[in-house]
């Protein structure tokens, strides 16, 4: 049997070489003010970007996926990916900012009316933030069929109870997209059954059944638990239909899956333009460095694997706003930039040797940010099990 991609017939259209040079030069700008002292300082202090994220707000990149019928600048997948890998190839922390991006199509795609008007406008100007995803639970992890979080139906709406972990941005944010059992797994047909999605307003939550406690963690990263003790939620927090949740944030994942490639690959860039210029000035034994195949090959293969990164989220992005399916290729898009992002960062590590863990050069922060990506916000091994079973049709291994 040879598998093939369900867009092996597909005509499709991609630019090669440097797409929206306008976007990639205004990117540029405003991350020109947020130097690496910028981050080392909100590394040493584990504080969130604020300033950060109100330029991109300002100049309108973080909702660019919102159409402009709710006061976005309704940009499609490729431009945001590209706005991702050019905040990362500057050195900045995109991660603070990205959820918004593919968390809000959930209610865009998926939310009534009303909601999108509510919430969407206010989204795109910055007046309320959507960075919060709570979907992982401690006892469930990559299983999301099985989160134990439960939303009782009331007279009046719903009470939720549970647990979350490893949500993100949850103290930086106003708004929390949640993932809540609606139907008992026991109860179900088909074990993604019965799971609802809900917006909830986090503000207006705390102290009253809310609570979230940060994670200290490796990176910066700003991850929280989360816990629910009869929270009372209005009806019109849930989204779209009770009990078809998982199937809405299916959608997003691919969104998911395609931007976060693109910071990867933007990272990837960062450390080949570091390391290479490094390779160059430093001289050791009478020569650069950079003369040594040593350093030379593994920068190389870090070089050929983010041009296959960029050719794989160009071909992802062009199938989505194709409305073609697009789970295989952007997952492989972003198994492949994670991989080269962390042998780029590793080939940076090495090129710069003892000082490669001095904070001054800053290849440490970059480094550590590198190895999350082969975690989340799907981990690799998922990706391969999920190709495993999809595409090459071999038995379902998890």
């Amino acid at each position: 049997m040879t598998p093939t991609s369900p867009a092996a017939d597909a005509l499709l259209s991609m630019e090669l070489g440097i797409d929206y040079p306008d976007i990639r030069d205004s990117v540029q700008r405003v991350c020109a003010g947020f130097p690496p002292e910028y981050w080392s300082s909100l590394d040493e202090r584990e504080d969130y970007p604020t300033d950060f994220i109100k330029a991109l707000t300002d100049a309108g990149f973080l909702a660019a996926l919102i159409p402009e019928e709710y006061g976005g600048t309704g940009l499609p997948l490729r431009a945001a990916a590209v706005i991702m890998e050019e905040i990362c190839a500057a050195g900045c922390h995109a991660a603070a900012g990205h959820a918004q991006m593919y968390i809000m199509g959930t209610v865009l795609r998926h939310g009534s009316e009303e909601q999108k008007r509510k919430y969407l406008p206010r989204i795109a100007s910055g007046e309320l933030r959507l960075q919060a995803f709570g979907v992982t639970e401690p006892t469930t992890g990559s299983d999301t069929t099985q989160i134990k979080t439960r939303a009782t139906k009331t007279a009046n709406g719903y009470v939720l109870n549970g647990q979350k972990v490893w949500t993100s941005r949850a103290e930086h944010s106003d708004l929390m997209l949640v993932l809540a059992r609606t139907t008992p797994a026991s109860e179900v047909a088909k074990r993604i059954d019965g799971i609802s999605t809900f917006l909830i307003d986090i503000r207006s939550s705390l102290g009253r059944g809310l609570e979230i406690r940060p994670i200290k963690a490796m990176v910066n990263h700003h991850a929280t638990e989360v816990f629910f003790e009869n929270l009372e939620i209005p009806a019109d927090a849930l989204v779209g239909e009770e009990g078809r949740g998982f199937r809405y944030i299916l959608d997003g994942m691919n969104a998911e899956r395609m931007i976060t490639a693109a910071e990867a690959l933007g990272s990837t860039r960062w450390f080949l333009r570091t390391a290479t210029q490094y390779a160059r000035d430093r001289v050791v034994f009478g020569r650069p460095i950079g003369a040594n195949q040593g350093i030379q090959f593994p920068l190389a293969q870090a070089y050929i694997q983010a041009e296959a990164a960029d050719m794989l989220i160009r071909r992802a992005t062009a199938m989505f706003e194709a409305g073609l399916p697009c789970g295989e290729q952007a997952n492989i898009a972003r198994y492949v930039a994670a991989e080269g992002l962390w042998n780029a960062a590793e080939a940076c590590m090495q090129t710069h040797g003892g000082f490669g863990f001095a904070r001054e050069y800053h290849v440490e922060r970059k480094w550590r940010e590198a190895r999350l990506a082969r975690i989340a916000p799907v981990s690799t091994n998922l990706i391969l099990a999920n190709i495993a079973q999809h595409t090459l049709d071999l038995p379902r291994s998890y």
